[in-house]
């Protein structure tokens, strides 16, 4: 048997102990695990993830700097997730990112060993590797606050404030800020649904558009217009979409 790679990611000391040692239980010949690495935050988590491989990780959510759900979004290695976490509100988003199991804290070492009985079943019944966070649809109120990117090896933290607009750009998203903007693997209709309607709205199909950062708004041949941007940028507006951006800015 092929010894199974373990990251530990969470930023409390004692539950990483924890985790170790019911993992040193059931630790066997027949089954051998390796702690590879443990990890204090998401940015750390992502990097070991990214050098090590792990077969499996435990992932606490609320953590400094950027949470479990986000640490997720920007790894292109995906390991299998059991989530370790003292808050039971994330349960659901926690499935939907296809994780193994959701322990809520204080769990017992029974509880633990369940958990590392679904792994092997998912690696017995050779499952395929598990792609997080591609179906994510509920609200988080980070999401809302905060986009979080990867550009190479760096991780950026783009508040939404700073945003502009958002471009649909093929199967990923532009975001852009004033001087830039990012790349993201993800929808336009993603992000329509988790940021603040009451700053963001779509103006096109192709555009989601930071109220905000609206300066002006003019005509553009007939029946169309274009929005003007503070940055100076500017965005088409859809024909049916501008009664609804009227609406919005109260004109």
């Amino acid at each position: 048997m092929t010894t199974k790679k373990v990251i530990i990611i969470d930023d409390e000391p004692l539950a990483r102990m924890l985790v170790k040692e019911y993992l040193a239980e059931i630790n066997s010949p027949d089954f051998p695990i390796e702690i590879v690495a443990e990890c204090n935050d998401g940015f750390e988590g992502a990097k070991k993830i990214h050098e090590l491989k792990p077969d499996l990780i435990f992932l606490d959510i609320q953590m400094p700097k950027i949470n479990g759900f986000e640490m997720l979004e920007i790894i292109s290695h995906n390991p299998k997730v059991i989530f370790t976490t003292a808050f039971d509100e994330y349960a659901l988003k926690a499935f939907e990112t296809n994780a193994l199991d959701y322990l809520l804290k204080p769990f017992s070492q029974d509880r633990f060993d369940l958990a590392i009985h679904k792994w092997k079943n998912s690696l017995q019944t050779n499952s395929d590797e598990i792609q997080l966070i591609n179906n994510i649809s509920h609200k988080h109120s980070e999401e809302a606050n905060r986009i979080v990117v990867k550009e190479g090896s760096e991780i950026q933290i783009i508040p939404v404030q700073d945003v502009d607009f958002i471009e649909a750009y093929d199967d990923y998203v532009k975001i852009y800020t004033r001087d830039k903007y990012h790349l993201k693997k993800k929808t336009l209709s993603y992000y329509e649904s988790n940021l603040d309607s009451k700053n963001f709205i779509r103006i096109h199909r192709s555009f989601i558009l930071n109220v905000s950062k609206l300066t002006k708004i003019e005509s553009f041949e007939k029946n169309s217009y274009i929005a003007i941007l503070s940055s100076g940028k500017r965005i088409p507006i859809s024909r049916t979409m501008y009664p609804i951006l009227k609406e919005k800015l109260g004109i």
